[in-house]
């Protein structure tokens, strides 16, 4: 048996998980090769963004950790082949969605997870009303600066209640969110939380495309200090 050496020290990332998934889903899967993949799909679809998140079959094959850890439960098999049974697995359970996307360049699976906003994934995809991108690449994300350190580096001390609303932040918004809004802080010498959480619900509300069109304009983000943000800035 290799044994793990233990989580490391200090503050690392969570990830969340929704209560059924404890309650009403574990309690089905009865096959250590299904739920490791559909514990891989919770942890990787929360990096992703858009409107509708899924993944490629690619995203699961391409990733070391969950292939080696495939290939553990049954050391005589192909690691594709347990993946592949693992995946129809956790689709005929319904903890994953499937849908076959068609373009002229040939068909594409893409699973998605059944929570009210993946079943609409799905349907917009069969009804013809939306898919990904040719070519949109959406590998997993590197690892980044947990939201604990990027606040100590870049806003101040990190004290027990600012750490719990870390904690709460960083289960609401995707970690590139969180980075380019403490960078936002940052440039507009606006060193507080309350600026920060202003920028990233002005994003959930209005979308980034300003924000964006900002930076390749090559604008500094002063918008950010004398519009509707300018109240968050300590002078």
């Amino acid at each position: 048996m290799q044994k793990y050496e233990g989580f490391p020290p200090g503050i690392v990332k969570e990830t969340g998980l929704p209560n059924p998934f404890f309650s009403d889903l574990l309690p089905l899967i009865d096959d250590l090769g299904e739920l490791k993949v559909v514990l891989f799909s919770l942890w990787a679809l929360r990096q992703k963004e858009g409107m509708f998140r899924f993944l490629r079959y690619r995203d699961f094959s391409e990733n070391a950790a969950l292939m080696n850890g495939l290939a553990v439960t049954d050391p005589q098999a192909a690691a594709e082949t347990l993946l592949e049974t693992a995946l129809a697995r956790a689709v005929e359970r319904g903890a994953l969605l499937c849908v076959e996307l068609r373009r002229d360049s040939g068909c594409e699976l893409l699973y998605f997870a059944n929570t009210p906003r993946g079943r609409s994934g799905v349907m917009q995809v069969q009804a013809g009303k939306w898919q990904p991108l040719e070519g949109d690449s959406i590998e997993i994300l590197p690892a980044r600066p947990n939201i604990y350190t990027l606040y100590e580096d870049n806003i101040g001390p990190l004290t027990p209640m600012i750490a719990d609303t870390l904690k709460a932040a960083e289960q609401e918004y995707p970690p590139h969110w969180l980075e380019e809004a403490v960078q936002i802080a940052v440039e507009a010498n606006a060193r507080n939380w309350r600026y920060i959480e202003a920028v990233l619900k002005g994003w959930e509300k209005d979308g980034r495309d300003g924000r964006l069109a900002a930076k390749e304009s090559g604008e500094n983000g002063n918008p950010y200090i004398s519009g509707k943000y300018a109240d968050f800035i300590e002078h």
